[in-house]
């Protein structure tokens, strides 16, 4: 199948592009400038050659957009306007682009986050949940939700992603990187929930909601295994055989990081079961096999 990745050259994207062309795919990267071959075979184009010559893209089976500024930045204004503004202009570009091509793509991936649903201690959430907005992460997302409906005529997936686990970038290293230093603790009072996944699964899981077509709507992209802030510090303690001792008070992450802070310090406990009724099977359903893996490669 023709597949098109836009923010193909980010964390997800590149593993994503290397896991499809190994699959026998066609992979098409749009990015905002032209990079590096890195994945050998996949055709290259940049969001103005697109907007220029939709017709580029003609015979494109899938769309898969993962484009948009990382959260991961402390959120001043500024920042906050990057990260609402790159995902609803790419959106509306792949919105605008279904709308030119002659043939349109069976199935377009749209990403999204399980920040959707709002923050919680107690409750327990899947894809009939409805969404609450209660801070700016998941006022973002719901804007971002909002604006993919723009997308029409083709099947649509919202992919609700989690904490992606990876050795070589999202958050992983930086959460791992205390307790190889010796300071590995909860963070808070460690019982929120991280809604997590092994960057080997949501690339999978990907590709099988692009080849099924009964799946559509919110799709919950994390393990059908969320563990609480605590016991995941102590499985990466007992995986890397760190200690697992340093508890970080809420108020000194507030006053380190300041908003961004909520990321570490709430949470939802996500269960993927849109992904488990379909019959998708997790290579690494529980945090000890993902971060086995991790650690053996």
């Amino acid at each position: 199948m023709n597949i098109a990745i836009c923010g193909g050259t980010g964390f997800i994207g590149q593993a994503l592009t290397e896991h499809l062309l190994r699959r026998g795919h066609d992979v098409t990267v749009i990015s905002r400038n032209h990079a590096p071959e890195e994945q050998t075979g996949a055709r290259r184009l940049t969001w103005d050659q697109i907007k220029a010559e939709p017709e580029l893209l003609e015979g494109t089976g899938a769309i898969v957009n993962l484009a948009g500024a990382s959260l991961n930045q402390r959120w001043t204004p500024k920042a906050k306007r990057s990260i609402m503004d790159s995902r609803l202009t790419t959106v509306l570009a792949v919105a605008k682009l279904v709308q030119a091509l002659r043939e349109k793509p069976a199935v377009v991936v749209q990403g999204s986050a399980v920040a959707v649903y709002g923050t919680s201690l107690t409750e327990t959430f899947d894809e009939d949940s409805p969404s609450h907005v209660v801070d700016f992460p998941s006022s973002v997302v719901k804007e971002w939700e909002d604006a993919a409906d723009e997308i029409s005529g083709v099947r649509l997936i919202k992919l609700r992603t989690g904490v992606v686990l990876g050795n070589g970038g999202g958050a992983f290293p930086l959460m791992k990187l205390p307790y190889m230093l010796g300071f590995g603790g909860r963070i808070g009072n460690g019982k929120q929930w991280v809604p997590w996944i092994h960057l080997h699964d949501i690339v999978r899981l990907i590709e099988y909601c692009i080849t099924q077509p009964d799946i559509s709507g919110p799709v919950n992209a994390t393990a059908p295994e969320p563990v609480t802030n605590s016991m995941f510090g102590q499985t990466v303690g007992q995986v890397y055989r760190r200690p697992h001792w340093f508890p970080v008070p809420s108020f000194m992450m507030k006053a380190v990081l300041g908003e961004l802070s909520l990321m570490l310090l709430k949470g939802q406990r996500v269960i993927p079961e849109k992904l488990l009724t379909h019959g998708f099977r997790f290579e690494y359903p529980t945090l000890r096999q993902a971060l086995q893996d991790l650690k053996e490669h």
